[in-house]
């Protein structure tokens, strides 16, 4: 595949002419599957809070992380524990995580999540600056651990539902609607649907919101063997990703090629879940997405298969990957997913005689257990 430079679409969340940025969202959704969202509302001081909560968190010894190991889709996943390219010859993908769930809403869902606690954190502590110098402090405190905790918990909590009632920020002294509510809203007038429509069918009603805190090493050597990624060429599964990055490069998207239903990938119902993509390798061009401008902390937006499905693949899922630059990076992702109960059918203003429903209608929890199940086992 050949790798050129494109600029993204921008796409301004505090615009007062919503139709017009609905009308920009469907054409990027179109063509592209990618998008940067200028001033979506979340504090920069509270993004690079979390980014230096993830820094803390990722620079600890590797045995220390491994005590809270990834389950339910929390926890920490360690270097090359993940493939998310199964017909890669990689040994895994460059890259270790954190992840967290939904921070509140029914059942126990808030509880599964796994947090680092002074338990965790005996024998080591957090890196940290004293006087300009990296050093190892021989304790941690419960302060320490709790600050790690409400910065991260913050960030998941403001991307799913706004700023209300979180009263230690600046920006809390009025209310924010959270950036992907506000963005859902705007893809549903982009569909030629009600802004609420999404609201209406219950997918907004206690949502599935996971942040995955993502660290990629620096230098990792050569191999004339098998490929290095850092994330190998993928799309994601749900309804919306939203990502930060610290600047540096190192995602590609491929938006010239449009992935197809892969027949291998059907539910136990039969249901072609639309899910597992077939890529014809070696084809299609990638296009790294740069950064904007550093003073502008944007979010870089990608559609993903549920949201593809939804729209009877008017909206792309587009193909992308992490490349290794050599350079440490970090990144925060944070997956915008309907409620499990929410039924995934085809929107009527996607489909027509000429071009009908591709896919049956599906649960929504329904679906991502059965991708997971064909990612894990």
């Amino acid at each position: 595949m050949t790798v050129s430079t494109a600029k993204l679409p921008v796409i301004d969340l505090s615009s007062p002419d919503r139709l017009s940025t609905a009308n920009s969202i469907r054409q990027a959704c179109v063509d592209y599957g990618f998008f940067y969202l200028a001033n979506h509302g979340v504090e920069e001081e509270l993004i690079e809070m979390a980014f230096e909560e993830s820094r803390k968190f990722f620079s600890l010894p590797l045995d220390e992380k491994m005590k809270l190991p990834r389950k339910e889709h929390r926890g920490y996943s360690p270097l090359y524990a993940e493939n998310l390219d199964p017909d890669s010859s990689s040994k895994g993908d460059s890259k270790e995580a954190f992840y967290v769930g939904p921070v509140r809403g029914s059942g126990n869902k808030a509880e599964l999540n796994q947090w680092p606690s002074p338990g965790n954190f005996r024998s080591s502590s957090f890196m940290e600056v004293d006087n300009g110098v990296l050093s190892w402090k021989g304790h941690v405190s419960h302060d320490i651990v709790n600050q790690f905790r409400m910065n991260i918990f913050m960030l998941a909590r403001v991307c799913s539902f706004g700023l209300e009632g979180v009263s230690s920020l600046p920006a809390a002294d009025y209310c924010l609607r959270s950036a992907a509510r506000r963005l859902i809203s705007l893809i549903a007038l982009a569909l030629k649907l009600d802004e609420d429509y999404f609201v209406k069918v219950g997918a907004l009603d206690d949502p599935e919101g996971f942040l995955r805190l993502l660290h990629y090493p620096g230098e990792l050597g050569s191999s004339d063997e098998e490929p290095i990624y850092g994330a190998s060429a993928h799309s994601d599964y749900g309804m919306t990703t939203l990502l930060l990055t610290d600047g540096v490069a190192g995602l590609q998207a491929c938006p010239s090629y449009r992935a197809l239903p892969d027949s291998r990938f059907v539910g136990r119902s039969g249901d072609n879940l639309g899910s597992g993509k077939m890529y014809h390798r070696y084809m299609g061009e990638f296009t790294i997405a740069k950064r904007i401008c550093a003073s502008v902390l944007c979010f870089i937006v990608n559609i993903g298969d549920m949201m593809e499905r939804w729209t009877n693949c008017l909206f792309r899922s587009t193909l992308h990957r992490v490349m290794p630059t050599g350079q440490e990076r970090y990144s925060m992702a944070f997956f915008m997913d309907p409620n499990p109960d929410c039924i995934v059918e085809c929107l009527e203003s996607c489909c027509s005689e000429s071009c009908p429903p591709r896919f049956p209608a599906i649960r929504s929890g329904d679906y991502f257990t059965e991708r997971f199940r064909l990612t894990y086992d």
